[in-house]
């Protein structure tokens, strides 16, 4: 079969199914465990998730239910994610680094009545949450799981009681072939106006629309048998997708990163074909680079700047002259080549998404070689919604829509998409619904034009702020906790496309000396991609000043346009 062919799958479950059946012993997953980095083939996999699946329906979870994920890229995760859904139940993938109360309130948003978690630390917070939430009866721990001791509290099962459970694979493929498109496959929380995360409906049908509109785009890159090196979390809607469907079907074999930290020396080791990236990774990579050309100085820093400068004439103009192309050609050799083999020397797509990559540090990376091409997607379409392509790349855009994908430009010039990657809606959250979707188009939120075809976002209609890890958070939320606090009057954050949230505060009369506390106090309270970096005091927002409406509401974007040079200083 050609990988990007659609051969008429209803669900996620019957495509991953019949795809192992075809590659029972061909390579899907890598991870390092014990030292070594371990394969998990196409078979392996099928077999685990039937025993899941089984074991799942031994203890009492039925269709329609929601179970809870949560756990570090690795196979189990990949594995509990499929049989989940081949039971009929919903996954509900969250992030590892919630916090007590973001699980509390997830389990109860969502009903879950049952929780995979990696490890004894996650099973403890999560147990926690649910003595807050209530309505937990399963906990399984895929590491050693936590003394239960008839306590109160849900019934705790380990992994290996699951995955040794035994199961018919032909009889629960029989199964998936019978799941229509249109059920629910998960929930993927994402922030709220209120600063509570929402779930959102992805049924099937939006998962696998995205995967087919990627795979036509594919085909040209040959992608089969190669490596993606998977390090944004599973939970993540676009790595839930692209990682654990979407590339797996096309052919390529997963390997999860051991983390960022480790990722120069994984590029030389795995040598990866596509690695997917949010925009403060390329920054990163960027720094380390041109401080390693520093350090170096001499003709290499020389060879290294002309390279860079012809590669950016090459895409932005001058055209380059007879003898600038000679030099270009040679300076290919002696600096782009290397610069690529520090990637792999086998990358053909670096893709950016989750947040606005500048095209000026997308434009030094394509100057020296390196196929960087960004992307644009929202967790409600499934996620993906346009991508720009290696030899059809427009870097001021986020390329054109996937086939199968209607976008137009309402009046106030918000973007809107429909199609069947679209999500049914807000789980019991009817009026953010009704404001999402009308007349079955997606309203994104986010301002853009068309140009040329291609999806160009110029701005943010929703009051969200989009951190440079690609992070949705709610000013709202933290401008509330900090004005909680009795040392800080007013307050407005900032981080949109920056690596992470800074602060303008008022402090309360006298207050000024106590600022800090009252920060650490709310950073307590905050998940890791909430906290707040970094403050600054300035003067109080009044009417009189237009930081305030009559109303006595804070003008967001008056307040950091004129504190601009401010907010700079704290990054």
């Amino acid at each position: 079969m050609e990988p990007g062919k659609r051969v008429g799958w209803n669900s996620l479950p019957q495509m991953m199914l019949e795809l192992a059946a075809r590659r029972h012993d061909r390579p899907m997953l890598r991870h390092w465990r014990d030292g070594a980095w371990q394969r998990l083939s196409w078979g392996e996999y099928a077999l685990a998730v039937a025993a899941v699946a089984a074991g799942l329906r031994e203890a009492g979870v039925t269709p329609g239910e929601r179970v809870l994920l949560v756990s570090e890229n690795r196979p189990e995760f990949v594995i509990a994610d499929t049989a989940i859904m081949a039971v009929g139940a919903v996954t509900v993938p969250t992030y590892t680094t919630n916090t007590e109360a973001d699980h509390a309130h997830i389990l109860r948003d969502s009903g879950a009545r049952a929780a995979i978690v990696s490890g004894a630390a996650l099973a403890g917070r999560v147990a926690a949450a649910a003595g807050q939430a209530g309505g937990l009866d399963l906990l399984v721990t895929m590491e050693t799981p936590r003394e239960n001791h008839e306590a109160p509290g849900p019934r705790c099962l380990p992994w290996s009681a699951l995955a040794g459970t035994p199961a018919d694979l032909n009889l629960l493929r029989a199964e998936v072939e019978q799941i229509p498109p249109g059920r629910l496959a998960c929930l993927v929380y994402t922030s709220g106006t209120g600063g509570l995360p929402k779930g959102v409906m992805l049924p099937h049908r939006a998962m696998l629309a995205n995967r087919d509109g990627v795979a036509r785009l594919a085909d040209r890159l040959h992608l089969e048998g190669e490596c993606y090196l998977s390090f944004l979390p599973l939970s993540h809607s676009y790595e839930h997708t692209v990682g654990g469907f979407l590339l797996p079907s096309l052919g390529v074999e997963v390997v999860y990163s051991r983390g960022a930290d480790r990722l120069a020396a994984e590029f030389q080791e795995i040598r990866p074909a596509i690695v997917t990236a949010v925009p403060r990774l390329f920054e990163v990579l960027r720094a380390r680079i041109l401080a390693g050309v520093e350090k170096e100085g001499g003709l290499k820093e020389t060879l290294f700047r002309r390279a860079l400068a012809l590669g950016l004439r090459r895409l932005d103009g001058p055209p380059l002259g007879l003898l600038d192309k000679v030099q270009d050609a040679v300076l290919d050799r002696l600096v782009r080549d290397k610069v690529r083999a520090r990637f792999g020397g086998r990358m053909l797509a670096l893709v950016s998404g989750g947040a606005r990559l500048d095209p000026d540090l997308s434009g030094f990376f394509l100057a020296l070689g390196l196929p960087v091409i960004q992307g644009y997607g929202q967790t409600e379409a499934g996620p993906v919604v346009s991508v720009n392509l290696p030899w059809d790349n427009r870097r001021d855009t986020v390329g054109p829509p996937l086939p199968g994908v209607e976008a137009r430009i309402a009046e106030d010039g918000e973007l809107c998409v429909r199609g069947p990657l679209v999500m049914d809606g807000y789980w019991n959250d009817a009026e953010a619904t009704g404001r999402a979707l009308k007349e079955g188009w997606l309203h994104t939120g986010d301002v853009a034009e068309m140009v040329d075809g291609r999806i160009r976002i110029t701005d943010r209609k929703r009051d969200f702020i989009k951190t440079l890890g690609g992070d949705m958070v709610s000013p709202a939320k933290l401008e509330g906790l900090l004005m909680a606090e009795p040392e800080i009057a007013q307050a407005v954050v900032a981080g949109e496309g920056r690596p992470g949230i800074v602060a303008l505060v008022v402090p309360a009369d006298g207050m000024e000396a106590k600022v800090a506390e009252a920060l650490a106090r709310v950073n307590a309270k905050l998940s890791a991609i909430e906290r707040i970096r970094r403050t600054t005091q300035v003067e109080p927002f009044t009417v009189e000043n237009g930081m305030l409406t009559p109303t006595m509401k804070v003008k967001r974007r008056v307040v950091l346009e004129a504190h601009r040079a401010r907010v700079e200083t704290l990054y």
